[in-house]
């Protein structure tokens, strides 16, 4: 059962990061570049963490924070930037 609710997470994410990059593809509004970065992060997260679930004998924590921390920090990193901008 946790194994499903990993799945989903994973594919709502996956379609939030895709939806906001074809947005960027259209409109080149930086902040949706931003975004969807930060949820291809999450996306992988999500990934690692099944594989985590999955793999007993193996501890992936280290791994899974990498892109979520580096999806937040790509998403802070734009709101600072659009900031400093206007």
């Amino acid at each position: 059962m946790a194994a499903a609710v990993f799945i989903l997470s994973a594919l709502i994410s996956l379609a939030c990061a895709a939806l906001l990059l074809r947005s960027f593809a259209r409109s080149r509004s930086a902040l949706l570049l931003w975004a969807g970065l930060c949820f291809t992060g999450l996306t992988l997260n999500n990934l690692l963490l099944l594989l985590d679930e999955l793999a007993d004998e193996v501890d992936l924590s280290g791994w899974r924070t990498a892109p979520a921390l580096a999806g937040m920090l790509a998403l802070v990193f734009g709101l600072i930037w659009e900031e400093i901008r206007t």
